[in-house]
């Protein structure tokens, strides 16, 4: 990769440490209080390789068929990111994602995840996941609504090949990013009333909200992990 693009990536990567230690301060929490994962989605593994190189040690994939060859071909390079798989994850691809991630942020059913339970078990693992909830109701994304969270936990703790570590959210489309804070702060909400029941087990820990257009919103409100693409890559290719 070309010496200004790595220089390019370095810079947006400072720039978007200062927002989230700002936004980290303000909801009482020093920024290393927040997992920065950087959202590769669409670029290269040369690409990825530059920003894990300039300090960023969590990446994110959308897809399965672009998380593995990336993942493998970094591994080749001698670069050992936590990879976080944060799209939609099918039944089928389940078997190819077991041991490959640090954590699935995508789990939108029970069937899912008892799946990545099965497959989990029968490779003598533990996967850790988190619950995509659909705060926003909106019906082009996926998730548990809040009010079948309780369900979803009762099952998903019976479940011996998962490790059920919070919840995911994404907040609505929109020009105003302070227009989020609703929807943030209602997951933020069900996350501590989970972190208070009687039956709910360690390693429950991690809030995984905000993405390039609304991250200090989320951290004010409680993210303990923001997923970030454009704010550090830059444009998408086409």
């Amino acid at each position: 990769m070309a010496s200004d693009e790595v220089l390019e990536i370095k810079a947006r990567l400072a720039s978007v440490r200062e927002v989230i230690a700002a936004a980290a301060a303000l909801s009482g929490r020093p920024a290393e209080a927040i997992t920065l994962i950087g959202v590769s989605k669409l670029f290269s593994a040369q690409t990825a390789l530059a920003a894990w190189q300039c300090g960023l040690m969590d990446l994110g994939e959308n897809r399965v068929q672009e998380l593995l060859p990336k993942q493998d071909w970094l591994a080749r390079a001698g670069a050992s990111p936590n990879w976080h798989l944060i799209g939609t994850l099918q039944r089928n691809k389940v078997r190819q994602v077991i041991g490959r991630t640090a954590l699935i942020h995508s789990v939108d059913s029970i069937s899912l995840l008892d799946e990545i339970s099965r497959r989990s078990e029968a490779a003598g693992l533990v996967t850790a996941v988190l619950l995509q909830i659909n705060a926003s109701g909106e019906n082009s994304k996926h998730g548990f609504a809040l009010h079948e969270l309780a369900d979803a936990l009762a099952q998903g703790w019976q479940l011996p090949g998962v490790q059920i570590r919070g919840l995911m959210a994404m907040a609505q489309q929109t020009a105003f990013p302070e227009e989020t804070i609703p929807v943030f702060t209602a997951v933020r909400d069900a996350f501590d009333r989970v972190a208070c029941h009687p039956d709910c087990p360690d390693g429950w820990s991690v809030l995984s909200m905000g993405m390039s257009q609304d991250f200090s919103q989320a951290i004010r409100c409680g993210a303990t992990h923001v997923r970030i693409g454009s704010a550090i890559f830059g444009p998408r290719p086409l």
